[in-house]
């Protein structure tokens, strides 16, 4: 969704831009300063704003704007000075106010165009945070006021905004289109460049849900330029720094989104007061910090993320809890990761695919299977579905049911196909790999496994690679092939010490098929077995279902190559299986 805000004038410098106070440059004299003695102003704090707000320090410009005197001491430039620094500063409830008070002072000085534009920005804030009732009514009264005093404004152009993002929501992605590139053409007329940037990020968004991918990124790398140049206001920018990097997230193109992250961090940095980006913006930093296998350092990251967005709330406190959890999950810490997707849920992100995933490394695999069944029911975004089904191929593996996991590589596979993403295709060709694997065809895996290999390499996605590499390992050991084996499984020890994942279980047996694949769980149910416990006993003690721990049974005796559980039993005493660790 497209959400932010933009100069609430309609008139444009003689440049054809935007006016200079919006953008940070010059102030102007206004007529606060000249009724100081009749309107009570106090000027040593006005003045202290106005350049606090040159300078983007947007927390003391909030200040002083408030210290300088109340709301209706204020002029309307300066009002909405101090709405644009409260939202910058996460203080949301004082911009509508301001964004209020502005739109009253200009109806009073017969500014209407630029009184639609208060209400319309007022109006997108109430959105952004849940209060859609609120926000139409805002946005109605900005249409009747154009309708009654006959504007042909820019503000016109900025209407058409609500109804792109209506239609898109509705899935008419054509009209939201159309309805974006007539935004576009008024930002042309009018020299307006944060309607033109806003409306070519609809474009683009536009596009892309048309997956008409090609045309939508050009669109991104088209507003991008203009953001990077500084061509557009301080909220725009991060507007679209943050839209544009969801959507290169949500169609798996690593490259541009940690280039934008990369100069989004920047950009952040330079303002240290902002509130409602630099926490999506360490969401996104945490994100590719992890891709990249920084895994310390994303930790950190999605920490700093969590408490800068939730005082206050903020709709992307959901995004940090979660990549909270999935970091926790890849290092081994599931209790807290599941805590942490239980959060994320409760803030309205979905915990799919992570919390499945932590099911499954606790070893709760019918519960695993369950989740990730439910969290694909009715699920047909693309984006979402590419994310889901790598997750779904492998929890159908463990479960034994190989006809759903071979179903799950082939939507994986049309996916990539779809999409032409090499990180989608990379996915895909790993999971029709390990399904050839589980399959007994291990010849056809590995020619999967290895274009799947070179292309997380390319990546630089070090752990997919690891993983990569182990089933490699076990379709060369069924082949035979022990020496080339070896090499694989040496390589992804190294990657996982590196990353802090975790690495107990790992083959100490050179020549064992699979022994370095047993989960915690299945360790647990092997060091039973060898204690003589029965199947209803390990279930008993472990709390989970006879048919779970029969599961367990059976993977620990195809992953260490042996036929029963007195020969299972032998192996775990002659590798060390048995020493806790």
């Amino acid at each position: 969704m497209i959400l932010g805000l933009a100069k609430s004038r309609p008139c444009t410098a003689p440049n054809g831009g935007a006016s200079s106070w919006f953008y940070g440059g010059a102030v102007r004299p206004s007529r606060a300063i000249e009724e100081v003695g009749r309107t009570g102003v106090d000027a040593a704090a006005l003045e202290a704003a106005r350049s606090a707000f040159a300078q983007r320090a947007w927390a003391d410009a909030r200040a002083n704007f408030r210290a300088a005197g109340a709301l209706d001491r204020l002029d309307a430039d300066d009002l909405e000075r101090l709405a644009i620094a409260s939202y910058l500063g996460g203080h949301d409830r004082s911009s509508t106010e301001a964004w209020a008070a502005a739109y009253r002072a200009r109806l009073d000085a017969d500014e209407p165009d630029a009184a639609v534009l208060c209400a319309f920005w007022l109006a997108f804030g109430l959105i952004q945070r849940g209060e859609m009732a609120e926000g139409g009514g805002w946005i109605s009264r900005a249409e009747q006021l154009v309708d009654e005093r006959q504007l042909d404004g820019v503000c016109t152009g900025y209407l058409r905004i609500p109804h792109a993002l209506q239609r898109m929501g509705s899935g008419d992605h054509t009209a939201a289109f159309d309805q974006c590139e007539a935004a576009a053409s008024v930002a042309r007329r009018f020299g307006d460049r944060d309607l033109l940037a806003l409306s070519t990020l609809g474009c683009g968004q536009s596009l892309c849900c048309m997956e008409r991918l090609t045309e939508g990124v050009a669109r991104f790398d088209e507003v991008m330029v203009a953001v990077t140049t500084g061509d557009v206001s301080p909220v725009v920018a991060g507007i679209v720094y943050c839209a544009v990097i969801d959507e290169c997230q949500r169609a798996f193109d690593v490259v541009r989104a940690s280039e934008w992250t990369r100069a989004l961090s920047r950009w952040c940095d330079e303002q240290p007061d902002l509130v409602p980006y630099r926490g999506q913006c360490l969401v996104h930093r945490s994100q590719i910090l992890e891709l990249r296998g920084a895994w310390h350092d994303a930790l950190r990251e999605a920490q700093q993320a969590r408490r800068r967005l939730a005082e206050p709330p903020h709709p992307a406190v959901g995004m940090a809890h979660y990549q909270l959890g999935e970091l926790q999950r890849l290092r081994g810490e599931l209790g807290a990761a599941i805590e942490a997707y239980g959060r994320a849920h409760e803030m309205g992100r979905s915990p799919y695919p992570g919390l499945a995933l932590a099911l499954l490394a606790r070893g709760d695999v019918d519960a695993a299977a369950a989740a990730i069944d439910t969290a694909l029911v009715g699920t047909t975004d693309a984006p979402t579905r590419a994310r889901q089904l790598p997750a779904y191929v492998e929890i159908m593996i463990a479960a034994g049911r190989l006809g759903d996991a071979r179903e799950g590589a082939a939507s994986l596979a049309a996916l990539a196909e779809l999409t032409l993403t090499p990180y989608i295709r990379a996915t895909a060709d790993q999971a029709t790999g390990a399904v050839a694997v589980r399959d007994g065809r291990a010849r056809d895996a590995i020619g999967s496994l290895r274009a799947a290999l070179g292309a997380w390499t390319q990546l630089e996605v070090p752990y997919e690679a690891a993983r990569c590499r182990v089933l490699l390992a076990d379709a060369c050991r069924a082949l035979g092939d022990n020496a080339t084996a070896d090499l694989e499984l040496a390589a992804a020890r190294r990657t996982f010490a590196q990353l802090g994942a975790p690495t107990t279980l790992l083959d100490t047996d050179p020549h064992a098929s699979d022994a370095g694949l047993l989960t915690e769980r299945e360790l647990q149910t092997l060091r039973r077995v060898a204690g003589g416990a029965t199947n209803s006993e390990i279930a008993r003690d472990m709390f989970v279902s006879v048919k779970t721990v029969e599961r367990h049974v059976s993977n620990v005796l195809r992953k260490l190559n042996v036929p029963n559980r007195a020969a299972a039993t032998a192996a775990a005493f002659e590798r060390g299986l048995l020493e806790p660790g």
